[in-house]
């Protein structure tokens, strides 16, 4: 039951920071203005958007002109990760 526990733990994990370097690309792309009709930018688009809505909802993340939307949600997913990971492996102990 524990190696159940910990691959889906594993999973969560990966899932958690393939979505990370997917907001990392999306910000780095949004400095260089790509052409918004790219089908890899509207995907791109379509997946970080709402998480940058729900953060915009509730921190104010524009400072002198920048936002740093990008950069708390960073955070907030690698504390997320840091915690379920440590949960998952108190669990299994």
């Amino acid at each position: 039951m524990s190696e159940i526990v910990l691959g889906l733990g594993g999973l969560i994990h990966s899932l958690i920071n393939a979505y990370i370097w997917v907001v990392i690309i999306a910000a780095v792309l949004s400095w260089v203005r790509p052409d918004p009709s790219n089908p890899i930018v509207q995907i791109l688009y379509r997946v970080t958007e709402p998480a940058y809505q729900l953060v915009r909802r509730y921190i104010p993340t524009t400072f002198n002109g920048i936002d740093l939307t990008p950069l708390v949600l960073i955070i907030g997913l690698q504390v997320i990760d840091i915690i379920f990971v440590s949960m998952l492996n108190t669990m299994v102990s």
